[in-house]
């Protein structure tokens, strides 16, 4: 059964953020709430955890995971960003928005687009994911928690815990999370492509 985590969403409480990233780095997998919608998140080299989100999901290996990140230090290490692309991104986070970028060697070759060699980031709004970034030094492997058989995200971490109770090692319930994913937008090519509306405001990048 996995575990329930019930936390502050404007004050997280750290005890609490430790319990969670220590399930992470263990080789759990959580389901999150972020400024879009809840999520899948992983230890990005656990490749049991990816494993999983590919089965919850019915994924096939052109899926775009995501690295969700603390800030733009942390995402420079895993995605290749020229000055152009930078100030585009730079304009609109932290925010409701992936971007898919060339992969730098730090990233796993699991996690790439096998044709591409491409992977989704993004910096989130949200002071639980920060406070859970930050205690974990690294980003979390991430995936949009919707469900094969659904039309859109579950919303609610107890709906959740229904759901997917012998699929996931935690779900994190923090306040009121919307049902839209994230804006994606495809830079790979070497310009922007919007390839997903979603919460973040698509207008700047078409």
């Amino acid at each position: 059964m996995a575990r329930f985590f019930d936390i502050h969403p404007q004050d997280p409480q750290p005890r609490a953020i430790a319990q969670v990233a220590d399930m992470v780095r263990s080789g759990g997998l959580i389901a999150y709430p972020t400024d879009s919608c809840y999520a899948l998140g992983a230890q990005i080299g656990n490749k049991d955890a990816l494993d999983r989100i590919r089965t919850i999901r019915k994924l096939d290996n052109k899926h775009h995971f995501t690295l969700v990140c603390r800030d733009f230090s942390q995402l420079g290490q895993f995605v290749l960003v020229d000055n152009d692309v930078f100030r585009s991104i730079k304009a609109v986070t932290p925010g409701s928005y992936t971007f898919i970028l060339r992969a730098t060697q730090e990233v796993p070759r699991r996690l790439l687009h096998p044709k591409k060699k491409t992977v989704g980031v993004r910096i989130p709004d949200h002071r639980m994911v920060n406070a859970l970034l930050e205690e974990l030094g690294e980003p979390l492997l991430s995936s949009t928690l919707l469900l094969p058989d659904q039309e859109q995200p579950p919303t609610e971490g107890w709906e959740i815990k229904e759901l997917l109770d012998h699929q996931v090692d935690g779900v994190v319930d923090s306040g009121e999370c919307g049902a839209e994913p994230t804006t994606v937008v495809d830079f790979s090519n070497g310009f922007a492509e919007v390839v997903r509306h979603g919460m973040g405001d698509p207008s700047r990048f078409e």
